[in-house]
């Protein structure tokens, strides 16, 4: 894409290459809010998965998931 101020002096822009421009503008804003959606719909998933995994938690649900040992399993006992 060219930049502002590279014509030469007293040349004016044709107007095919303004519509031009501009339609290559259009199609970046629109490439720009279709990755700021995607990003915002993924950000939504992972927010919803660790939602999903604190209730799981919180209500005990899924019990093969709980610790693997308890506290007093863990250590050997003291003579």
């Amino acid at each position: 894409m060219r930049q502002r101020g590279t014509d030469p002096p007293n040349t004016p822009t044709s107007p095919e290459n303004t519509m031009y421009e501009h339609e290559i503008q259009q199609q970046h804003a629109a490439e720009l809010m279709r990755v700021a959606a995607a990003e915002r719909l993924a950000r939504q998933a992972v927010k919803a998965r660790r939602a999903a995994r604190r209730t799981a938690r919180a209500s005990g649900q899924n019990a093969s998931e709980g610790p693997v040992s308890s506290l007093r399993n863990r250590f050997a006992r003291a003579a």
